[in-house]
């Protein structure tokens, strides 16, 4: 019932919202990685930071938010109660809200070499 709004919306219309939103919270380095063709998981991906735990679970529930009020996306969270590593999966975009530390220690945008780029928000 909630795949119908989600199936009428294009991918780069959330990937839009989303770098709006983050760009709103004041997240720090933006990374819009493009999956297309690579994967089945997504079409693509984003990687920001937050400056605290308080801040990524922020940014977090403010992307949930603005996609399901704007787009109607539902989308699923992980991670939003320790607040060192949020994924909000959109079916099409994946989030990764990171504190910077973590962001270190995981290097996703190096797992995925040359294809990431930096998003002009």
């Amino acid at each position: 019932m909630n795949s119908a709004p989600q199936s009428e919306v294009t991918g780069e219309q959330i990937l839009a919202a989303i770098l709006t939103s983050l760009d709103d919270m004041k997240a720090e380095e933006i990374v819009q990685i493009d999956l297309r063709g690579k994967t089945a998981v997504c079409d693509q991906m984003v990687i920001c930071s937050g400056r605290s735990s308080r801040q990524v679970a922020a940014i977090a529930d403010k992307v949930a938010e603005d996609l399901k009020h704007q787009l109607g996306v539902m989308s699923k969270i992980e991670g939003q109660d320790t607040g060192d590593w949020v994924l909000i999966d959109t079916g099409d975009v994946i989030v990764h809200v990171f504190r910077p530390e973590v962001r270190e220690f995981y290097q996703l945008e190096k797992m995925w070499g040359p294809l990431g780029r930096i998003a002009s928000a």
